[in-house]
């Protein structure tokens, strides 16, 4: 899901909308537990050595300069996209153009036939959970975000898509610990950056 692209759709981007706190902030409180527990498993899920080409650019990422990062963040959402099948890689390209041409109903369609075949596949999960999310529905967006982090706890993207709806949901000091790790992960994440910031403003996570 490659966020850094030049559009909120192309890149298929959390961005803020107003919400109904009372009714959302109910489904929050009943995931508190699963939130919590996706920003440990994400804190430490960092890993000590590279095992792979995929942990190899993730180490480099965290080190890298910002037009290195941009390179590099490219080739690991490439990476991430790849399901090990032909159709379902279309399938999640699909939806993704859908949402690109704001055919919200069509995107669900394509990337729910992705996480029915590929349950495993974090990619559809969370092309899934942004196009709940532009469709309003974001307890759904919540439950497939969870599990897109549950099965690659170091996707940046959807971490920092989580971190968005808890600060829409008001839970600022939660979306901040998101942000903070979007950028453990990704330190030259444009936009998880200016949402820390933005907190910041607002005397949240100021360091004392």
């Amino acid at each position: 899901m490659p966020f850094l692209a030049a559009t909120a759709y192309a890149s298929l981007e959390f961005t803020a909308r107003p919400v109904t706190f009372i009714v959302m902030g109910t489904h929050l409180r009943k995931l508190y537990p699963v939130v919590t527990a996706l920003l440990l498993t994400v804190g430490n899920s960092l890993p000590g050595h590279a095992q792979s080409s995929l942990d190899e650019m993730m180490q480099s990422l965290r080190k890298a300069q910002p037009a290195e990062a941009i390179r590099l963040s490219r080739e690991i959402e490439r990476e991430w996209a790849k399901s090990g099948s032909t159709s379902l890689d279309m399938l999640l390209r699909r939806g993704r153009e859908a949402l690109e041409e704001e055919q919200i109903d069509i995107a669900i369609e394509h990337l729910t036939a992705v996480t029915d075949h590929a349950p495993e596949f974090a990619e559809g999960w969370h092309a899934r959970a942004t196009a709940f999310y532009m469709k309003g529905l974001y307890g759904p967006a919540l439950d497939d975000l969870q599990r897109a982090l549950i099965l690659n706890p170091e996707n940046y993207n959807a971490l920092f898509g989580l971190g968005v709806m808890l600060q829409e949901f008001g839970d600022d000091a939660r979306a901040r610990d998101a942000f903070r790790q979007v950028l453990d992960l990704h330190p030259n994440h444009e936009n998880a950056s200016k949402a820390l910031e933005q907190l910041k403003t607002r005397g949240i996570g100021l360091e004392l």
